[in-house]
Order: structure tokens, then sequence, then C-alpha cells
């Protein structure tokens, strides 16, 4: 007997152990039936709900900053930097005339701030009547909400439902995720954008139109998502005309493969869209103001220098690696992301995908002049969240992507988001 009481006495220490066990497989199991769009809806709100604390956290240490007093409120702390912006495109509108200082250097003003994010909430203010801080808040979050839901029917197209999932978990938890709850235009254009690959991905070229157009005025994507669709439209058409494929795709009587000549000419109209809607907002700016460069001097205006291609990669990465190394890293970080896009896992997201990464990350290392702020820009780059979830089935191993991901939230809310000025004046912008 006495043999057996040691292991009554451990089943009984490890009896609340086992009912949590229990507890959380039944309710895993019962979440499993829920809906798809309920199980979306609940990662993403639960992801916001922890990077709101995170936010709540560094709210209390806040000190002087430039636009309320010290420790401020959550819904206060996460109105600054370009939220401000915002409010004042809603409110103001954007200058006739370019302001420059003495020596005619463009400053900065609205122009960089796309209007669809900004003229929505002016709507939704004038609707409800609620502030416009809270309206473009609004916005943000219910765009969020929305993109989330897109990106898990989008990447349903190359994968099964749990991976989908776990791809919507990486998404909302991306370390500058929390950016999708603030009142930037982050997940407005994040919505927008899935919704155009979606449709691209399901050949949908003419219902993808409107989708796109909406994006170019959202967030500067329109350039590489039209030098993505022209892509694909000379890819479409060397798969119809190389030889060993013409008769099959000319004789075939659907009109929805991607070889027949409805899909080809409905690409072409969605490439000609999209470079259209891509010139669109530099367009309106140049005839606001009578100045045709009137957008890229006002993007350049927060950079203290003109628009020289390539440059900028060249002049960060020898500051940050010194004279030699530093002419290097552009072109180490070019082959290791040439690297990943080889790698199986990142094949999997199919030609749409796979060309819609190659294609932003050609347009940053382009026009992008690398900064704190590059870290928010990766989020378009959303489809490789598919590829990490698909990497491996491993608990352990997609649960500590997410850790390391809340971590990574705390430094950039902490380093980035909270207002902390520099020696020379300002501070990094997030």
């Amino acid at each position: 007997m006495s043999s057996r009481t040691p292991a009554t006495k451990v089943q009984g220490q490890q009896g609340p152990t086992d009912r949590l066990s229990r507890g959380l497989s039944i309710a895993a199991a019962k979440m499993a039936g829920w809906p798809w769009w309920l199980q979306v809806s609940l990662i993403f709100v639960t992801a916001r709900l922890v990077s709101a604390c995170i936010f709540m956290a560094a709210a209390i240490h806040q000190g002087t900053n430039p636009w309320f007093p010290p420790a401020p409120d959550y819904w206060n702390f996460i109105t600054i930097w370009d939220g401000r912006w915002y409010q004042d495109a809603a409110e103001k509108g954007y200058p006739a005339v370019l302001p420059v200082d003495a020596n005619g250097v463009v400053q900065q003003n609205a122009w960089a701030f796309y209007a669809l994010f900004p003229f929505l909430a002016r709507g939704l203010s004038a609707v409800t009547g609620i502030g416009t801080l809270p309206a473009l808040t609004t916005i943000a979050t219910l765009a969020g909400v929305g993109a989330a839901l897109v990106i898990y029917k989008l990447f349903r197209e190359f994968a099964g439902k749990r991976a989908a999932l776990w791809g919507v978990v990486f998404v909302s938890t991306f370390p500058v995720s929390p950016i999708l709850q603030v009142p930037y235009a982050e997940s407005l254009n994040l919505l927008l954008l899935s919704g155009s690959l979606l449709l691209v991905v399901r050949r949908r070229y003419l219902s993808a139109i409107p989708v796109v157009l909406l994006m170019c005025l959202s967030r500067p994507t329109g350039v590489p998502f039209a030098a993505m669709v022209g892509l694909l439209l000379l890819w479409r058409l060397w798969q119809r005309f190389r030889p060993s494929t013409t008769l099959q795709v000319a004789s075939s009587a659907d009109n929805h493969e991607p070889g027949s000549v409805r899909s080809l000419l409905s690409l072409g109209a969605l490439v000609l869209a999209a470079g259209i809607g891509a010139l669109a907002w530099p367009a309106i700016a140049w005839a606001t103001t009578g100045e045709i460069t009137a957008y890229t001097r006002t993007e350049t205006a927060w950079r203290g220098h003109d628009l020289v291609p390539f440059k900028p990669w060249f002049d960060t990465g020898r500051m940050l690696f010194g004279p030699v190394l530093g002419v290097l890293a552009p072109f180490v970080f070019t082959a290791l992301f040439v690297l990943v896009m080889m790698s199986k896992p990142v094949r999997a997201l199919g030609t749409e995908l796979r060309l819609w990464c190659a294609c932003y990350v050609g347009y940053l290392l382009v026009f992008l002049h690398p900064q704190t702020s590059t870290f928010r820009m990766l989020l378009p780059l959303f489809p490789l969240a598919l590829a990490v979830a698909v990497l491996s089935k491993s608990k352990a191993y997609r649960g500590s992507i997410v850790v390391m991901f809340f971590l990574l939230q705390i430094v950039w809310v902490v380093w980035l988001w909270a207002w902390a000025p520099l020696p020379g004046g300002g501070d990094y912008p997030p």
C-alpha cells in the first residue's frame, strides 16, 4: 500500500494542471467549430487588446512631448505622430500653395498623406458628430478587422485552414501591428491591398479595378502594384504564345483560363487602371498647387534632400557599417531577399503574391529613404507571414514566433512610438 500512496499524491498534485489542459483542449475544439470569420476576428481583436496594454504601459512613462501633458491616457497617446497630419488633412484640406522656407525649400505639409483615409474620417465625423481623431481611430480599427478577414481568405487560396489562421496570427501580432489600431492609414491600405491581391489571384481583374484605384488613394502602394500586374501580364502573354503551349491555350474554350484572350484583355485593363491610379495622387497635387513636383518635393521634405533613386540605401549603409561594408550592405540585403523568395515556403505562395513581394521590395530599394519608419513600411509584405506559418507545424515554433513578436511590439512602442527628444532635437519617427 505504501508503494501506491506517492503515486496517488502525484496524481492529486497534477489534477489542476490536467483539468486546465483538458479545459483548454475543449475550448480549442469548440473554437475550431466557430465560423471562420469569428475565429479571425477574435484573433485580431485579441492581438489589438494586447497591443493596447503595451500602449497604456508606455503612456504611463511618457514625458514632455509636443502634443499633450506627460502620462497621457490611451486615446491621446495613440493619436500622435502622423495621426495629427491626417487630422489636419481631414479638417483643413490640402494647401493650394506649398509652404516653403526663405530658401524656397518645401516644408512638411499634408500632401504627403493620401486623401482617402482623412476624407473617410471627415465623412464619419459629419454623420456621427464624433471628433476627427476618434473617427480616424474607428476607421483604422475597423479596417484592420476587415484586412484580417480578407487576408485569411487570400491565404486559404494557398493553404489549409489551420495554416491560414496562423498566417493571420502572425500578421496580427507582427512587431509593428500596433499601427493597425491607431489613426494611421496602414490598416485601410492593408484592407484594400489584400482585397486587390485576392481578386488578382482569383483572376477577377475587372472587379479589382475599383479596389485598386481606392488603394492608390490610401497610401503609396500604387507604383509597385502597377509593376506587379504589368509583369504578370507579360508572364501570361509568354505562357500563351510560347510554342509548346500556343495550340493548347488557343484551343481552350474557357474564358477564365489565364491565357485566354478575355483574361489577357481584362488583365491589360487592370494594368492600365493601376498605372493611372499610381499617378493619380501626384497628379492631384500638381493640379491643385500648380507644381508638377509638389508631391515628391513634399515627400522629400522629411529627408532634407531631393529624391535620388537607390542613393539613400548606400548613404545609410555607410553610416551604419562604414565606407566599405556600407556599400556592400544593400547588395547583401538584396541577395538575402532573393534567397528568401526562392525558398520552398515562399514558392508555395503562387506567382501573384511572389511578384507583389518582389515588386514592393524593388520599390523600396528605388525610392525609400531607410530609417526607423521602414519597419512600418514592411507591412505590405504580409504574404510572407503565410510562408512563415507553413515552414513548420510545430506548436513550439509557431508559439515562439508569437511571443517574440509581442516582445518586439514592446520594443517598437517604447523606442519609436513614445516621444523621447534626441540631443539635436526631434525624435525617431515610428
